[in-house]
C-alpha cells in the first residue's frame, strides 16, 4: 500500500512539474513575440508616416483581420498626427474611411471597440500629461530645449501626453508600438526613435518583442527602416545595460 501511495504521489508531482513547465514556456513565448493585434499596428503606423496610402490600405485591412477594432485604428491614426503631422494623419484617416466603406459594402462587420473615457475632472491636461510622461520616461522630463522654448514643453505635457496618451481606449504599449513604427519610417528623427525605444521598454515591452517589431518592419515595410531601427535599438539596450536605472 505504501508503495502504491508513493508511486501515486510521484505521478502527481511529475504532472505538476509538467504543467508548470508548460505554463512557463507559454509565458516565455508571449514575451518573445508581439500579439497579432500588436503586429498589425506596425505597418499601419509605418505607411501612414511614409504617406504610402496604397500599402496603408492593405495594412488597414490586415489590421482589422488581426483583431484591431475600428476605434483602436482611429486612435492610432489620430495619435500619429503628433509625430507625422496633420497631413499624413488626415490622409490616413481618409484612407481608413474608404476601407471601411468597401468592407461594409461587402457585408463585413468589424468590431467597433470602445470609445475613450472622459479625462479625469480633477486634473488639468498638463497635470495629467506630466504624470503620464513621468511614468513612461521613468523620471521627470527637463532639459535646455524646454527652457529655451517652454511652449513646446507645455504642448508635449498637456496635449500629447495629457489629451492624447490620456485617452484610455488604446494602451501605452500599443501607442509606443505605433510611435516607434512611425519614427522608424521617417528620416532625421533618430534621437526621438531612441527615446521611444526606451519608453517602449518602460511600458513592459521586452527586448525580444521590440526585435520582433523590427522583424515585422523588415518583412512589411523595408530593409532600410528595419536596419536603422535595429541599430538604434542595439545602442539603447547597450546603454541600459551600462547605466541601469537611467
Amino acid at each position: 500500500m505504501n508503495k502504491l501511495i508513493t508511486e501515486f504521489l510521484a505521478i502527481i508531482f511529475a504532472m505538476m512539474f509538467i504543467i508548470a513547465a508548460i505554463a512557463e514556456a507559454e509565458t516565455m513565448g508571449k514575451n518573445q513575440t508581439l500579439s497579432s493585434k500588436q503586429q498589425g499596428i506596425i505597418p499601419i503606423a509605418a505607411f501612414t508616416a511614409k504617406g504610402d496610402l496604397e500599402k496603408l490600405k492593405v495594412s488597414l485591412n490586415e489590421g482589422l483581420y488581426a483583431g484591431l477594432t475600428v476605434n483602436e485604428i482611429k486612435e492610432i491614426l489620430v495619435q500619429l498626427y503628433a509625430y507625422t503631422g496633420f497631413p499624413r494623419s488626415l490622409n490616413g484617416i481618409g484612407t481608413f474611411m474608404g476601407v471601411m466603406e468597401e468592407r461594409q459594402k461587402k457585408g463585413i462587420k468589424d468590431a467597433t471597440g470602445r470609445e475613450a473615457s472622459l479625462l479625469p475632472a480633477n486634473k488639468s491636461s498638463v497635470e495629467l500629461g506630466t504624470d503620464i510622461q513621468t511614468k513612461l520616461v521613468g523620471k521627470p522630463v527637463t532639459g535646455v530645449i524646454y527652457t529655451f522654448a517652454p511652449a513646446i514643453d507645455q504642448f508635449l505635457k498637456g496635449h500629447l501626453f495629457g489629451d492624447i496618451f490620456g485617452r484610455d481606449n488604446l494602451d501605452f504599449q500599443s501607442r509606443e508600438i505605433a510611435t516607434i513604427s512611425a519614427l522608424a519610417s521617417m528620416d532625421g528623427v533618430n534621437p526621438q526613435l531612441q527615446s521611444h525605444f526606451n519608453v517602449g521598454l518602460n511600458t513592459g515591452l521586452t527586448e525580444a518583442q521590440l526585435k520582433n517589431l523590427i522583424s515585422v518592419l523588415r518583412a512589411k515595410v523595408g530593409k532600410d527602416e528595419s536596419s536603422r531601427a535595429a541599430r538604434l535599438l542595439d545602442g539603447v539596450l547597450q546603454n541600459r545595460k551600462s547605466f541601469p536605472g537611467r
